[in-house]
């Protein structure tokens, strides 16, 4: 069985190792425009060994973000900036990935350190669309319900800005179809009550899901792997569960995803989520067995015996870490030296790595 610190090949592209930064949200952008704060956050992320570095979900429409201060790509003008991160991330040998995204209901509130509540259009907020117009919480805005041509030019604005991640360098895209979003909104029937071809059964509620793919595809090459992120389930009763998880990975599958990145819930408040180590990863066991896809395990995974373990043992084909990766930038070189792996280190730092270390 591979382990860690095995490579990973998806269509043309090589990860160097089993370690992917996951996308975290840093809420300190201006007009979606990347600041020197992204670039040294991702590219600290790179120095340290991941083989893959994803950028936060970005936002493909203004109105697609969570907080008036996320990253974007939905102007031509955010490509150089991004192009410039890009540049460094594959400069430390690591592979770029952005995260495509469109916040739906959740969308014009507040960064988590200040208040997570609706932000007016008087402090820069707007009016968040979503499948109705049924808010996430009582204290986040009213969504306006999307109309047919609503959903065809976010399809179009998600297309667009695969094209501008295209121009600006990344090697892999990610759409965002988890976390109580717009994709998951629709597809979760504990939000998504439409009476029109994007609501009621399954096959009308993956409806958008596979569309954006779609779209996607029409302009992201072959040789180039695209993800997916969803949440496997919602945690209720009634709610998007991992057999509705296998059966929308199969279709993915089929439309040229290559990954399937395994997280879960956020659809709805108030959801009693059994957290522990390594948690989700049974989700992206089942959903590699049964739909025959790739994945990527996310959640608690905070030991470099851990992660090795979910990889020699067949829960996935990669890790997706976050908090750990905040607390320790350089994980991967540690977890390289505990598990006893050579992997190569920073010139400029070599005077710090174990002895046979390789240089970068």
């Amino acid at each position: 069985m591979p382990h860690l610190f095995d490579p990973l090949t998806l269509c043309s592209i090589t990860l160097a190792n089993r370690i992917v930064v996951s996308p975290m949200c840093q809420y300190s952008s201006v007009d979606g425009f990347s600041s020197d704060w992204h670039f040294v956050h991702l590219g600290s992320r790179a120095v340290g060994g991941a083989a893959l570095v994803f950028t936060e979900a970005t936002a493909v429409t203004a109105d697609g973000r969570i907080s008036p201060q996320d990253l974007g790509i939905y102007r031509d003008e955010h490509v150089d900036g991004l192009a410039r991160i890009v540049a460094f991330i594959h400069s430390q040998r690591a592979l770029a990935g952005m995260q495509l995204a469109h916040a739906g209901r959740k969308g014009s509130t507040g960064r988590p350190w200040e208040k997570m509540t609706e932000v007016p259009p008087s402090e820069g907020g707007w009016q968040p669309i979503g499948p109705t117009d049924q808010p996430f919480r009582h204290e986040y805005p009213v969504p306006r319900p999307m109309t047919v041509a609503d959903i065809a030019a976010v399809v179009d604005a998600f297309r667009a800005a695969a094209g501008r991640a295209l121009n600006a360098g990344f090697d892999v895209i990610e759409l965002h179809a988890a976390h109580g979003y717009l994709i998951h909104e629709f597809m979760s029937p504990l939000v998504n009550d439409r009476s029109d071809r994007y609501g009621g059964p399954f096959d009308n509620r993956v409806r958008l899901c596979l569309e954006l793919v779609e779209a996607i595809r029409s302009v992201w090459p072959e040789r180039l792997p695209l993800f997916a992120r969803i949440s496997a389930t919602d945690w209720m009763e009634g709610g998007w569960d991992v057999e509705q998880s296998v059966e929308l990975a199969r279709r993915l599958r089929e439309r040229g995803v290559d990954l399937v990145d395994c997280s879960s819930g956020g659809a709805v408040p108030n959801v009693q989520i059994p957290l522990g180590p390594a948690y989700q990863t049974p989700f992206a066991e089942r959903i590699r067995r049964d739909a025959n896809v790739p994945t990527g395990a996310v959640g608690l995974i905070t030991e470099p015996a851990q992660a090795d373990e979910i990889i020699r043992n067949g829960g996935a084909d990669c890790v997706v870490m976050a908090r750990e990766l905040l607390r320790d930038p350089y994980f991967p070189l540690r977890a390289a030296r505990e598990l006893g792996h050579a992997i190569p280190w920073p010139a400029q730092y070599l005077r710090a790595a174990p002895p046979g270390a390789l240089q970068r």
